[in-house]
């Protein structure tokens, strides 16, 4: 029997019949764009393999200025379908279905040809649109019937409408966005229109045996925004304008309230699919911060929605269902919602990935294979690069040996862990621990590597990590200094008044520690979980503060601008929120019994403090100096998880 029997049951649809109810919703990953097809069908692959029962592509648009990016992927021409057969014949050779998203930017393109229901220009992007006369409406919603007609000869088994997070066919039911007078414009029965012409036109012209879903805007988190009432009217006239399935869309891009980062509670949102749900008779479609089986289960057992979408998990785990059905639950590698290789490489123009799985939209260029001479191999250090390469190392068949200093495994991920914002890397944690026992990893804690001899082993792996960095300040040895690392493995405590110097990542982790509590999440953003209000916001809770922070740096710009550019807007947002001050362009002084004496602006001030926290980045931290060295022990500079769990990798792949 199954441990989750709502999760896998089958849902028949028009005769179209999903052998499960997880959907892995769309993810650009950059392979669309250059024509990488290829790639991009070994990506698919993989999670069909997994047990995926429906899979969304990224967004193609349906025309030319309807593209992201001047090189962004679009589905217009006949001679385009040979590339789109290869994922399609893929992902049916393993039983699963695809579904090809239709995606108009509108505004949001980030291009000079763009075009908007007005021209209001957008806040993420430099261009302003060109209005849309009803002549090129009337285009635009052909140019979206013959995306999804050649969907339907590529073989994919239906097509997502995208209507939510912004993009044209949102900007076109938003008052916020629409300013037009004519049978578009003005009232929600004419904003409606271009959405509604487009569901009917594309269901007249694909047919029954296709699934046609729609990513309806549901919780917009913007001002101006939809009200719940206005949501379940679009949401009844899609159905009957013969939509087969209802996705759930949450915020838009240009939002100022984090949405799938991992500050958001886990299933945060399906309190919204079941406004929708009981509204429609159609199946519906739960998202946003998904990422273990319990919650799913949960979420469709209690009637929340029909099925569950996951994105980012698929990224860290291709194979999550399939161990799932088997009852291997606890080895799959949870997301973490970090975004610093997905969400992030994207919007810097790169291909996509995942910090805990390197291989993610790489499956076609890496491959664990058994080596042919299995050595004895000595990792040395258990932190993110250690694990990652020692692991991947004993798959392969190396007898590994893996030691620490600690008492556990983890190293900088058991100082992460303890910020509330990333407390999800506990779960990579419990991931390597299960992965440590199932390749039959000889693990030593609490062990010196000059207690071990070097001899016994074919290889050395050096992942001894980083140490902190102390900056030359004149009473750096004062009593009220802590160390980043003393404070966050709760060695020492900090006062009321606190002083941080550091305005990088572990600055604002500090920050974050110091402050954060347990926060609604839904009253400190301020959003209205009725959503009776327009875009479901409200006023936000005011928090009074913990303590008094004030952060120090000497360089210019932003504090955490060297951080993930989809996250860390976030982050300062929420610090400031919490009424933590933030000085750059400093030059200190000295540290005394008065506090932080600093030069601004020409002139010598003092800042008071309880303690000060010193986060000025780290140093290598090597045991021998060895040609097998990655992570922070090779270079501490910008190191973060991502590189180190790539290092040891690619080591793991090559020894």
């Amino acid at each position: 029997m199954s441990l989750y029997p709502n999760t896998f049951s089958p849902l028949n649809i028009h005769g179209i019949t999903l052998k499960n109810r997880i959907v892995m919703g769309s993810m650009h990953t950059g392979l669309e764009d250059h024509f990488r097809f290829d790639k991009l069908a070994h990506y698919f692959k993989q999670r069909a393999i997994g047990d995926a029962a429906l899979m969304i592509t990224g967004g193609f648009s349906p025309n030319l200025r309807g593209r992201l990016s001047p090189i962004a992927s679009q589905l217009s021409y006949s001679f385009q379908l040979g590339k789109h057969k290869l994922l399609t014949n893929t992902v049916h050779e393993h039983d699963s279905k695809i579904i090809l998203q239709v995606l108009h930017a509108g505004r949001y393109g980030h291009h000079p040809f763009i075009v908007g229901a007005s021209g209001k220009k957008a806040p993420i992007s430099k261009f302003t649109p060109k209005e849309l006369s009803a002549r090129s409406i009337e285009k635009t919603i052909n140019d979206f019937v013959t995306t999804s007609k050649l969907a339907k000869k590529a073989g994919y088994d239906g097509v997502e409408i995208m209507g939510s997070e912004g993009y044209l066919i949102n900007q076109f039911l938003s008052k916020k966005t629409n300013t037009r007078t004519d049978n578009f414009g003005g009232s929600f029965h004419n904003r409606m229109r271009f959405a509604l012409e487009i569901l009917s036109r594309t269901k007249e012209a694909v047919g029954n045996d296709f699934l046609l879903i729609y990513r309806i805007s549901a919780l917009e988190l913007v001002d101006d925004g939809a009200t719940i009432d206005e949501v379940l009217e679009l949401a009844k006239l899609s159905e009957r304008a013969g939509v087969s399935i209802l996705n759930t869309g949450i915020g838009w891009h240009e939002s100022r309230i984090p949405t799938i980062a991992a500050m958001v509670p886990r299933a945060a949102f399906k309190f919204v699919t079941k406004e929708l749900k009981e509204a429609v008779k159609i199946p519906t479609i739960a998202v946003n911060r998904f990422n273990n089986p319990d919650d799913i289960e949960k979420c469709l057992s209690e009637g929340f929605s029909d099925l569950v979408s996951m994105a980012r998990p698929f990224l860290a785990d291709p194979h999550f269902v399939l161990k799932m059905k088997e009852k291997r639950s606890e080895e799959i590698n949870t997301c973490i919602a970090c975004n610093q290789a997905c969400l992030d490489h994207i919007f810097s123009a790169k291909r996509a990935s995942c910090l805990v799985n390197p291989m993610a939209c790489y499956e076609s260029e890496y491959e664990i294979k058994k080596s042919h001479i299995p050595k004895k191999v000595l990792v040395v250090g258990a932190g993110p690069a250690g694990l990652s390469c020692s692991t991947t190392l004993a798959e392969r068949g190396h007898k590994v040996t893996l030691i620490d200093k600690a008492p556990e495994i983890g190293g900088q991920f058991n100082l992460a862990k303890i910020v509330p914002s990333k407390s999800e890397f506990y779960e990579t944690l419990r991931y390597y621990s299960v992965m440590i026992k199932k390749f039959n990893i000889n693990l030593k804690l609490e062990t010196s590597f000059k207690d071990i001899k070097t001899e016994d082993y074919d290889e050395v792996v050096m992942a001894t990590g980083v140490k902190p960095r102390l900056p030359k300040i004149e009473g750096i040895d004062h009593s009220s200094v802590i160390q980043y690392n003393e404070l966050l493995s709760k060695k020492k405590t900090a006062g009321k008044k606190v002083v941080i110097i550091g305005g990088g990542g572990i600055a604002m982790d500090s920050a974050t520690f110091l402050m954060s509590e347990s926060i609604d999440y839904f009253k400190f953003w301020g959003i209205d979980k009725s959503i009776a209000t327009s875009g479901g916001l409200e006023k936000p809770t005011h928090i009074a503060p913990k303590r008094e922070i004030t952060l120090f740096k000497r360089s210019a710009g932003k504090f955490g601008s060297g951080l993930g550019k989809t996250t860390v807007w976030a982050h300062r947002a929420a610090l400031k929120k919490e009424g933590a001050k933030f000085i750059n362009e400093v030059e200190y002084i000295k540290i005394d019994d008065e506090g932080l004496h600093y030069k601004k602006d020409g002139q010598n001030k003092v800042e008071k403090a309880d303690s000060i926290i010193i986060c000025a980045g780290q140093v290598s931290h090597q045991e021998i100096e060895s040609d097998k060295t990655i992570g922070g022990a090779l270079n501490a500079k910008a190191i973060d998880a991502k590189r180190a769990i790539k290092e040891g990798f690619e080591l793991g792949l090559k020894i």
